[in-house]
């Protein structure tokens, strides 16, 4: 089971309803936060709590979102080298998902900061690949995590299975 913690503006699409009390993921990596981008075609960007790695993907269908959202991700993990055994075991503990409003402005202000340089990468990058652009995202060093970037933290974490 994960949380995703979800702004205003992807909860009108969705329609789930919220969570209260959110419930404790049982996800090695935590919970995530959502926001959505209207581009054409519109996107999600989903990041990590804890790592701040973003995930995009696309939006529709929006009913389906934490549904779609473990593959997406198993994706992403793959691109980062991350070891088969553990995507997998991350992919079947979403198997169930909450839905939660947006808790830390500090994740929400690094989604804001992630949606703006997407827009430049995918301008710059002259790329509309999610994963492309995923990947590009991933290298940004953020001050939460102490300037590391979210994509050397993902893969020290697991390295050393400390999550």
């Amino acid at each position: 089971m994960y949380s995703l913690h979800c702004t205003k503006k992807l909860i009108d699409r969705i329609q789930e309803p919220i969570a209260a009390p959110v419930p404790t993921p049982t996800t090695r990596l935590g919970s995530w936060y959502a926001t959505a981008l209207f581009w054409r075609p519109q996107l999600m960007l989903a990041v990590n709590e804890r790592t701040l790695l973003p995930v995009l993907m696309p939006l529709a269908p929006a009913a389906a979102i934490a549904h779609r959202f473990p593959a997406q991700l198993a994706t992403v993990l793959a691109a980062h080298g991350i070891d088969q055994g553990f995507i997998e075991r991350e992919v079947a503990a979403m198997a169930e998902v909450s839905f939660a409003k947006t808790a830390s402005r500090s994740v929400v202000g690094i989604m804001n900061e992630f949606s703006f340089l997407a827009e430049g990468y995918r301008e710059c990058l002259e790329s509309f690949d999610l994963i492309t652009l995923t990947m590009r995202l991933a290298e940004t060093p953020c001050k939460p995590i102490k300037y590391d970037s979210p994509a050397g933290l993902i893969k020290e974490i697991v390295r050393h299975q400390v999550v």
